[in-house]
């Protein structure tokens, strides 16, 4: 099995994080998605990250996708829960993750461009994004909807988003009044899985 993906991108993060959990061998191939000549087209012609090669030679892609395609593997932990609304529920957590991953996505091309050239509208629109979805994690996790210590793909969406938001500096204020995510990222970063995908430091 093969994960395409750049060891920077917190979707391909994600992934990694679930098939170490799940002891799952892999073969990491890195490949920069914005470079002008990168092999991800030929895994995805969307050209984008992560994509998965299974031993059968069959490509998926799109991590939600990807997700799916590894719990239906069936190898433990599940990740998932194994009634179909409470799983729906977790992948809706997880589309709200990643939701918070895409707008710091943005907010960071947005902010490489030229002075001249960046819009204050796009970049204060995507902030707002992330405070909002960083305010519903909370009150999620308040009402126990999400559990803070448990492992599932809800949890690892969420502290992969915030990794992301932390290696970028992309509201760098997030934890102030979100105690209950400060104690999610936590207990999650000192998971081996997340320490062995941590971004490599500039």
């Amino acid at each position: 099995m093969k994960l395409i993906g750049s060891y920077t991108s917190p979707f391909v993060r994600k992934i990694s994080i679930l098939l170490l959990e799940k002891g799952i061998e892999f073969e990491f191939v890195n490949e920069q998605p914005y470079n002008a000549e990168n092999g991800v087209a030929q895994y995805n012609p969307l050209g984008k990250v992560p994509a998965l090669v299974t031993d059968e030679g069959d490509y998926w892609f799109d991590s939600p996708i990807i997700a799916e395609y590894i719990e239906l593997l069936g190898v433990a932990p599940a990740m998932l829960p194994a009634d179909p609304k409470a799983a729906l529920a977790v992948k809706q957590i997880e589309a709200l993750a990643d939701g918070i991953m895409d707008a710091a996505l943005t907010s960071v091309r947005e902010q490489a461009r030229p002075a001249a050239q960046q819009s204050e509208d796009e970049l204060l629109r995507q902030r707002e994004k992330i405070s909002r979805s960083l305010d519903r994690c909370e009150q999620l996790i308040r009402d126990g909807k999400i559990q803070s210590d448990s492992l599932n793909l809800a949890t690892i969406a969420i502290a992969c988003a915030i990794g992301y938001l932390n290696f970028r500096r992309v509201s760098p204020g997030w934890c102030v009044d979100r105690p209950l995510l400060v104690k999610l990222a936590e207990t999650l970063f000192q998971r081996e899985s997340f320490a062995r995908t941590e971004p490599p430091k500039a």
